[in-house]
């Protein structure tokens, strides 16, 4: 009976230890993700605990929606998989790299979530950000992303950058007359973006995206990467999250949150 009572006080407490590790706040050192705990509003969360049904735009459930996934609905290209969204792009097959998203809907705000490139594919890559499809003047309303690849991560404003009708119009018909783009113009796009080296390998690791005014930041594991402004980060609703792969990436524990 003795025995019995030492193991029910083992299981018990490795039950609160449990409970206190899921209600732990963020590293003290991850001052976006505080941030984000202390002033914003969770408005979105998915562990993505179930199963896909099937291969079409909404068979991930819980709202998320592929803008690519009927393009190829022969091809799986999502799969739901032991609590974890694993995407691997029918890229060539779809002409599009995948484009995985969520309604978000704020300001200020941001998105936690955990990632790992599994090492299937050579030169695996991640891109994440906001679009508002209902703002006129940008090309399927994406605003603003980060890039994580194999060599750097960059923060990039698509509002006032590429993805501006305008500057996509100039670009293109300089692609079709296989002339260099206007030196004001190269100029202005360098200013849209930023840089840093980054080396990733195939582990878990947490990441938080931030928007803040102008602002844009990146933080992984706790420690910030990379910090930009950039007017197009400004835009008043970001209407949704998406992501966008290449090839293939793993994510988990997807959180949405709204500072404003």
């Amino acid at each position: 009976m003795k025995a019995a009572s030492a193991l029910v006080f083992v299981i018990c407490l490795s039950s609160i230890s449990r409970l206190g590790a899921a209600a732990t706040p963020a590293p003290a050192s991850d001052a976006d993700a505080r941030w984000l705990l202390q002033h914003g509003t969770l408005v979105f969360h998915d562990a993505f605990e179930r199963e896909e049904d099937g291969n079409l735009s909404k068979a991930l459930g819980n709202g998320w929606n592929s803008a690519t996934a009927d393009r190829v609905p022969h091809l799986k290209q999502a799969d739901l998989d032991g609590g974890t969204l694993k995407i691997d792009s029918a890229t060539k097959e779809a002409g599009h790299a995948a484009h995985i998203h969520h309604e978000a809907g704020f300001e200020n705000g941001g998105v936690t979530l955990r990632f790992r490139f599994p090492g299937l594919h050579p030169g695996e890559s991640l891109q994440l950000g906001f679009v508002d499809r209902e703002t006129t003047g940008i090309h399927a309303g994406h605003l603003c992303y980060a890039i994580l690849n194999q060599s750097a991560v960059t923060l990039t404003d698509w509002k006032t950058g590429v993805m501006n009708l305008e500057i996509r119009k100039r670009r293109e018909e300089a692609t079709a007359t296989k002339q260099p783009l206007p030196p004001e113009l190269e100029a202005l796009l360098k200013g849209k973006q930023s840089s840093v080296p980054w080396k990733p390998d195939t582990q878990w690791h947490d990441l938080t995206l931030v928007t803040e005014g102008e602002e844009m930041r990146l933080s992984v594991d706790g420690s910030p990467v990379l910090g930009w402004k950039s007017e197009g980060f400004a835009h008043p609703i970001k209407r949704w999250f998406s992501l966008l792969v290449g090839s293939s990436v793993w994510i988990d524990d997807v959180k949405i949150w709204k500072v404003r």
